[in-house]
């Protein structure tokens, strides 16, 4: 007896979940996302800050969203993902939708019910769209892996490191500075 088919979703499936529903589209599969913990939403609400004081002192035209905030990596594949924080410095990607067209730099916040998704699933999926920067920062492990794709490049940082950014010459996020004022879990 044949194994039944395993379901290929498409972006109508994905733009007709339920509005309180996250999930992602990665490959003709639907990915759920659970509610992100305190200390995520905390890293992920001052580099999101920081990120867009600095654009915005600049005068540049790049744009940072937060999640959810929907990324369309490639016209002609169906995956649409929610990238934890997305800068875009082309608008012409910008649709009424979200993004459409890889994002300059992606940062992801490791969940730690599902580490491999941003670690292999993401980063090679990101790489293969033309993602220029991608930072995977782990919590748990306090550090930051930060992958230069146009440079076939990548470097580890730790929390309580200064991180260069790449697609900005000027901007290094201070990372023990921008963790200083989170409160530990009890």
């Amino acid at each position: 007896m044949p194994l039944p088919k395993e379901q290929i979703y498409t972006e109508d499936d994905y733009w007709n979940l339920p509005e309180n529903v996250r999930a992602e589209l990665i490959d003709g599969k639907i990915y759920y996302m659970s509610a992100p913990s305190r200390i995520h939403q905390e890293i992920l609400s001052n580099l999101f800050a920081e990120i867009k004081l600095h654009i915005r002192s600049k005068g540049g035209s790049c744009r940072v969203y937060p999640a959810p905030f929907a990324v369309k990596l490639r016209k002609d594949r169906e995956n649409t993902v929610e990238p934890d924080i997305s800068v875009i410095c082309d608008r012409s990607k910008l649709t009424g939708k979200g993004c459409t067209g890889a994002p300059d730099w992606i940062i992801e916040i490791v969940s730690p019910s599902n580490p491999g998704h941003d670690y292999v699933r993401k980063l090679n999926l990101y790489a293969d769209a033309g993602v220029r920067e991608y930072w995977i920062i782990d919590p748990a492990e306090e550090s930051v892996l930060v992958y230069l794709f146009e440079q076939n490049n990548f470097q580890t940082y730790l929390f309580q490191d200064k991180i260069p950014v790449s697609i900005f010459e000027d901007l290094t996020i201070d990372f023990a500075e921008l963790i200083a004022d989170i409160p530990a879990d009890d």
